[in-house]
């Protein structure tokens, strides 16, 4: 695992400067601490910074084939290396490494862009094609690793974080209006886009390629698709499931440095320790983190799961002053970000990197498997909402504004009244309506001809399946996890110098759960009923029958209490930058609300509150 950054030149006279690449490596040491290297040359050069894990001695990057006309440098480990080692010595390729790294390189020799194709693994990459004067890049299938890049008509430049760029591009700069919408609707920037208006994201499953005369074209390579297969058995799915989860999980365990797994307590991250625990011949090391607050402490889970396994167990306590944490998240993730549960994912890999290089993870058990809750009461409203499109919007759009915002469960009226739009609105933290009374007038004028969930609903009506269920999981695929769940791992354990692999989004396991019929997945009210089938045979009932709880932190309770000193400090009476963009008025009326009990608005007040952060760290 490491961090890669580069720039291009399209005017073949103009040299990159050695002081820019480095300043752009220096930045992202925390990703590599244990080696760099450049390869600089003309009007091309890479960045690299290693954590070494594999081949330690010979591992290191910028890599080149045997007459240095193709360079790499990788970010990440493909699981198959060896196998297509193999397959290429057969076809005369010769390798001085035993690095994954070098067998990039020979499989772009033999297949060009489509070599991608051939990977398994998790991997963000940019190669220099001397011969073709030629950049190409490419991301891994779920976007377990980030790839950031900006063009312009005189070149490119990419990194594994926004900082990389953004040192190199004072244009791009500039706030984006539409994602700062996206931020406030659903706690992240989606899709290609950054709060930066001229940094995008490389997608997952995408390769891009730049061509000598500054041409982009930016290809997908890979998606999922739902084909139900009806004619095998619970038992038959149960031991298909068993079966290759376990093969990645053995695959996942490739490593020349000592590993580990986090554990949660809950069904996913007790899977992958149990079958981590089969495939080892030592006692894995567990890392979990607990709360105070009972209702958000999933430990005693955690330590049933970890004696039935004889690991060697270690947890942590995070407790309210962890939210000291805000200004140090804001440089970490390079743009607002408000999932709160990034501090404690910063605290387990924190102290995980004490004991452990590399951690194995169970994030994309919910989205494969349709573990969340927000599945269930989609479907289950989709089916008590008899009424026509129309009338809908009629009926429960006005018993919507009816109701006092005091009252539990006006949120199920608004959703109602929307039957086609509800999915993508369902789990954002501002309504439409809402931002429409947060943002300056002004800008809400621009905003509203294209708001945050426009696409969404375009993406959800048009993704060529009818499936209901499925598209809520693609949907979630390739947005929440992606843009939230994937990114905050990264940043939290590569911060920290972590490496965290997830056996879970292994391509070929997750293209076996698409071909699994929805209604295994989602079975009455029980979510990942079919994965929890499988998993009986592996794990206590209590562990695969109790409640979600999720890895979020317990601000309601915090933020009447510990911090609510420091919410009204931040958010009430200031003058910052914060409401260049938004209304005070209606900023202090959530708070308010919050603080008096009538509302629980404590995933706004937490948007709110990164935000300010961020904007104030720009001025500085």
């Amino acid at each position: 695992m490491c961090g890669i950054c580069g720039k291009f030149y399209f005017d073949p006279g103009r040299s990159v400067l050695q002081e820019d690449v480095h300043k752009m490596a220096k930045l992202i040491t925390h990703r590599g601490p244990d080696d760099s290297g450049y390869y600089i040359k003309g009007n091309i050069g890479f960045g690299f910074r290693r954590l070494s894990i594999i081949d330690l001695y010979t591992g290191h990057q910028p890599l080149s084939n045997e007459d240095g006309t193709v360079w790499i440098v990788l970010n990440g480990e493909i699981y198959n290396h060896l196998e297509l080692r193999e397959q290429l010595i057969t076809k005369g390729h010769k390798f001085s490494t035993k690095t994954d790294t070098e067998t990039i390189v020979h499989l772009f020799e033999e297949y060009g862009s489509k070599c991608v194709q051939h990977l398994r693994g998790m991997f963000a990459f940019a190669i220099w094609d001397e011969k073709n004067k030629k950049l190409f890049c490419a991301r891994d299938r779920f976007g377990i690793k980030p790839f950031f890049y900006h063009n312009n008509e005189e070149g490119f430049v990419f990194g594994s974080e926004i900082k990389c760029v953004l040192s190199q591009t004072k244009s791009s700069s500039t706030l984006s209006i539409p994602m700062l919408d996206q931020y406030l609707t659903y706690g992240y920037s989606s899709e290609e886009g950054t709060i930066y208006q001229n940094i995008k994201k490389l997608r997952p499953g995408h390769t891009l390629e730049i061509e000598h005369d500054g041409k982009v074209k930016v290809n997908r390579y890979w998606d999922i698709h739902y084909t139900p297969d009806y004619n095998k058995t619970e038992e038959e799915w149960c031991k298909l499931i068993d079966d290759k989860l376990s093969e990645s999980v053995k695959v996942h365990l490739m490593s020349d440095v000592p590993l580990g797994a986090f554990l949660s307590g809950g069904v996913d991250s007790s899977a992958i320790v149990a079958l981590m625990s089969k495939n080892s011949n030592a006692p894995v090391k567990t890392f979990s983190i607990g709360f105070k607050e009972a209702e958000f402490n999933e430990l005693k889970y955690a330590r049933e799961v970890a004696k039935m396994y004889n690991t060697e167990h270690y947890e942590q306590i995070v407790e309210p002053e962890s939210v000291a944490l805000l200004p140090d998240l804001v440089d970490i993730y390079d743009e607002p970000f408000s999932d709160a549960s990034a501090i404690p994912t910063y605290f387990v890999s924190k102290f995980a990197r004490e004991n452990v290089t590399v951690v194995l993870s169970g994030d994309g058990g919910d989205e494969l498997f349709a573990g969340y809750n927000r599945y269930q009461r989609m479907m289950n409203m989709r089916n008590f909402n008899i009424l026509p499109e129309g009338v809908s919007k009629n009926f429960w759009g006005g018993l919507h504004k009816m109701i006092p915002n005091s009252v539990k469960g006006k949120g199920a009226t608004y959703y109602l009244s929307k039957p086609k739009d509800s999915f993508p609105a369902f789990h954002s933290i501002w309504h439409q309506a809402e931002r429409e009374k947060l943002f300056k007038k002004e800008l809400w004028e621009d905003i509203k001809q294209s708001p945050a969930e426009l696409s969404r609903i375009e993406s959800f009506t048009n993704s060529g399946s009818t499936d209901f269920l499925f598209n809520m999981q693609k949907m979630d695929m390739q947005r929440y996890m992606v843009d939230d769940v994937l990114t905050k791992v990264d940043r939290a354990s590569m911060q920290n110098s972590l490496e965290v692999r997830v056996p879970i989004l292994d391509h070929e396991f997750a293209e076996l759960t698409a071909t699994i019929p929805s209604e295994l997945k989602l079975k009455g009210n029980i979510k990942k009923y079919i994965f929890k089938e499988a998993m009986k045979k592996h794990l206590p009932e209590s562990i695969i029958s109790h409640k979600k709880m999720g890895f979020s932190l317990p601000l309601k309770a915090w933020f009447k209490d510990d911090l609510k000193e420091y919410v009204n400090d931040r958010l009430i009476g200031t003058k910052g930058p914060l409401y260049d963009y938004l209304e005070p008025a209606y900023v202090n009326k959530i708070v308010n609300e919050h603080n008096n009990g009538m509302r629980d608005f404590n995933d706004k007040i937490w948007s709110l509150l990164f935000l300010d952060q961020w904007l104030n760290s720009r001025k500085e």
